[in-house]
């Protein structure tokens, strides 16, 4: 196999908040991938760094007394233990406010200036009257001026993905302070990326770089259209870069924030004695962004954008995964499911986290949901039930005799496991953990199999049977090994511990080929202990805040409201219908369903196209008006109620088989999906 040579990079995370398993889960998957890499022999670089520039942290820096510096060192060390803790860690872990960061931005202004891509324009801001600053686009929330969608940031909507100023908000608030900003004008710096038009198209829509569906998003949102010009500059006070040829002005942190990859890059060849060039400006080097899908508009145009500007590689892949949910809804500090990395940790094994969300991931960009009681089930089952448990009940059987020197017939077992490792590796590559998973655990079925039926814990009761026994220990720790290799990109410490057991470290992915034998074997030491809900409610119990403000709402998503007084505006705008009676209404059969395929009908403005699973194989075909407020590609996996009994439409685009129930509301502009509590599956009846 030909060595690669890759730079692996995960998206930075802000240095004004703490780590979540929300956040973990970016990190996690990239950890994923490098280590599958690694194992298989190539050189493969990962790194991050913190995002640490902005009026964020110029105001929460002034809340604290204490230096923006002073501020950002604390939390990159929060950060990197968080990250460790989770066997996540970064071959360099840098710093957007650092000097190489600084020097690169520098040089690739530079760039953009001379290829005259660089105007100036005067621009009305929001101001916070109380903090005395200028807000940043994320800083400002409002209503969505295109299709009405509440609590949205000012650079873009979560929900009908419009992009668009903080000035161009409806009812416009501070997420500092609360205050009603003022609109000033200042002198801002621009980037016409409009005129690469031409190349970003080329390149977003190659089939080489981005999922199907991310390139589908930005050629149906973006690129139809002339893109805006990007504006990168922020007027004083604002903690950041001053822009060397615009005093008073700084590059905005979206600018030097992706530049911080290459900064953290030129930290590590620094220290390794390799030559910058040969990672950011060569076809021999492959170059892996993962992010979130919040980003992937600064991801996918802008930065590519730059890249080319300057003559730098651009990526070879971005990969981009969706948000995770806790129990199908959005992460709640009321309800202890906004949990920190760090309390996590303080409660359970970070491999059971890795593990659950291994057997998640796809390659698409679909939400992840953690389901506690699925979590907890799988973990017992999958990993202590099936893998720890195969090992431990075979191992202190050889403990003195150690391993046969002749591998034994298993009837094709290890061969079969063997051939099996290129679709695994094929899996891993894809970012398909979750199929990897499934082909590992049904390798772990047939093994325990083998044990089950084989008894060895009858025959160690028969001296005269110890090479028998011998024989059946040593498939059933090959077997074991096997499984091991297979997983040791999502459960290094399982692989380190499986080394020692067996006296030999395991260090490349090709030694599930080929049995260990004639070794001798260790004292059998527990890898792993079962979940017990005592101590996933303890965690819960440990996250529950009252305050509400800072928990993360996946897009697609509505805000749940914190008020207990509810606006009767709705009532007003759609007065009650005539009542009905209730045998009327038990003729309608309203089910759950899961949406487990969701497309755009490009001809109709409001349609997108879904497949509902009723359980087992009921399927409805159902088109749903709801275009305006959700991506097709958010859709899929994602629980909700359908009615079921509709008699079927004829359509221009097909036939419809039911409806899926909506909140509606602003007079149409606001629409919402009813979803189902935890514990719904497809199927049941709503009543």
């Amino acid at each position: 196999m030909t060595q690669r040579r890759i730079l692996v990079t995960s998206a930075l995370p802000y240095a004004n908040y703490q780590l979540h398993i929300g956040n973990m889960l970016e990190h996690i998957q990239t950890n994923f991938w490098v280590r599958f890499q690694k194992l298989r022999g190539h050189k493969c670089v990962s790194l991050c760094a913190d995002d640490t520039h902005g009026t964020a942290i110029m105001i929460s820096a002034q809340q604290q007394g204490i230096r923006e510096e002073e501020l950002i060192a604390r939390m990159q060390k929060a950060h990197i233990d968080d990250i460790a803790g989770f066997d996540a860690e970064y071959d360099n872990f840098g710093s957007t406010n650092s000097p190489e960061n600084r020097a690169l931005c520098q040089e690739i202004w530079a760039a953009i200036r001379k290829a005259g891509l660089v105007v100036e324009k005067e621009v009305t801001q929001l101001f916070d009257p109380k903090a005395g600053t200028f807000l940043a686009d994320r800083q400002v929330k409002g209503t969505c001026p295109k299709c009405g969608a509440r609590d949205q940031y000012g650079d873009n909507c979560d929900k009908c993905g419009a992009t668009y100023s903080p000035a161009d908000l409806v009812d416009p608030k501070s997420a500092f302070t609360g205050a009603t900003p003022e609109v000033r004008g200042a002198v801002h710096l621009f980037i016409q990326i409009e005129r690469l038009h031409r190349f970003l198209a080329e390149w977003t829509q190659s089939g080489e770089h981005l999922q199907p569906e991310v390139a589908n998003y930005l050629a149906g949102h973006f690129l139809h259209e002339p893109l805006r010009d990007w504006d990168v500059s922020r007027p004083a006070p604002y903690f950041g870069f001053e822009i060397p040829d615009s005093p008073g002005n700084y590059w905005y942190v979206w600018f030097d924030a992706p530049i911080g990859y290459m900064a953290s890059t030129r930290q590590w060849c620094d220290a390794h004695g390799e030559a910058f060039d040969d990672w950011w400006r060569s076809e021999a080097t492959e170059i892996h962004h993962f992010i979130g899908k919040d980003i992937t508009y600064f991801h996918t145009l802008f930065w590519p954008a730059m890249l080319h500007s300057a003559g730098f590689s651009l990526p070879t892949k971005v990969h981009i995964h969706g948000f995770l949910t806790v129990g199908g809804e959005k992460m709640s500090k009321s309800k202890g499911t906004f949990i920190r990395a760090a309390t996590y940790l303080e409660h359970l094994d970070p491999a059971y986290l890795r593990y659950y969300y291994a057997s998640k991931l796809g390659p698409r960009v679909d939400d992840l949901d953690l389901n506690l009681d699925e979590f907890i089930t799988k973990i017992n089952s999958d990993l202590v039930g099936k893998v720890v448990n195969l090992a431990s009940r075979t191992a202190k059987f050889v403990e003195k005799t150690g391993l046969a020197a002749e591998y034994p017939d298993d009837g094709g077992l290890f061969a079969q496991a063997a051939d099996e490792g290129q679709t695994i590796a094929e899996a891993y590559e894809q970012c398909d953990t979750n199929r990897a998973m499934r082909q590992i655990m049904a390798i772990a079925d047939r093994a325990n199999q083998y044990v089950e039926h084989a008894q060895p814990w009858v025959l160690a009761k028969d001296p005269a049977k110890a090479r028998q026994l011998q024989d059946i220990c040593t498939v059933g720790l090959n077997l074991f090994r096997q499984i091991a290799v297979y997983l040791a990109p999502v459960l290094p410490r399982m692989a380190r511990q499986t080394g020692e057991l067996l006296g030999r470290p395991i260090s490349h992915w090709d030694e599930a080929q080929t049995p260990l034998l004639g070794t001798p074997v260790g004292r059998f030491q527990h890898m792993m202990t079962r979940v017990d809900k005592k101590q996933v409610d303890a965690m819960i119990e440990a996250s529950k805040q009252p305050d509400e403000s800072a928990a993360v709402v996946p897009a697609g998503q509505p805000e749940q409201g914190s008020s207990s007084i509810d606006s009767d505006q709705p009532l007003a705008d759609v007065p009650l219908a005539p009542m009905c009676s209730f045998d009327d209404f038990q003729k309608v059969d309203l089910r759950v369903a899961r949406i487990v395929a969701a497309e755009d009908v490009p001809e109709a403005n409001k349609l997108v196209h879904l497949t509902l699973s009723l359980g087992g194989d009921k399927r409805l075909n159902v088109f749903a008006g709801i275009k305006s407020a959700y991506k097709p590609e958010d859709l899929v996996g994602r629980l909700v109620v359908c009615v079921a009994n509709l008699a079927p439409r004829k359509m221009k685009f097909g036939t419809s088989e039911g409806m899926i129930v909506a909140a509606v509301g602003e007079g149409g502009k606001s629409l919402s999906l009813v979803a189902p509590d935890q514990g719904a599956r497809p199927g049941h009846r709503v009543q």
